[in-house]
């Protein structure tokens, strides 16, 4: 388990939800990765990402999915590629990305709480 953080540092990390609207494969990364962009609602609009979650998912299996992205990280150069939000998901027993996504359907920029 990690350090201790208090309230106000979770507070500090903005968890939005998003519907993926755009993937495609990113052959030049180095790892395998596929490149995402995705619809988080007015208020932060459409951002784009690539995550190494080839394992478990396709390009075409990802569009209109529903994603958790923490999105007030700053942008970060991958490659050719600059990537706005870090997508979540956890390990499978093999490492392996298992995205974190919401089991109904909720609204697109919802923040986690």
């Amino acid at each position: 388990m990690s350090d201790p953080i208090s309230f106000d540092d979770f507070l500090a990390v903005d968890i939005r939800v998003g519907t993926v609207l755009r993937a495609e494969p990113f052959p030049e990364a180095r790892k395998p990765a596929i490149k995402l962009w995705i619809d988080f609602g007015p208020d932060v609009g459409e951002k784009k990402t690539s995550a190494q979650i080839t394992v478990h998912y396709t390009p075409e299996t990802l569009i209109g999915q529903q994603v958790m992205a923490v999105v007030n990280f700053p942008p970060r150069q991958i490659g050719p590629f600059m990537s706005e939000v870090l997508v979540l998901g956890f390990p499978d027993e093999n490492g392996a990305v298992v995205l974190a996504q919401p089991n109904l359907s909720v609204p697109n920029g919802g923040r986690m709480h």
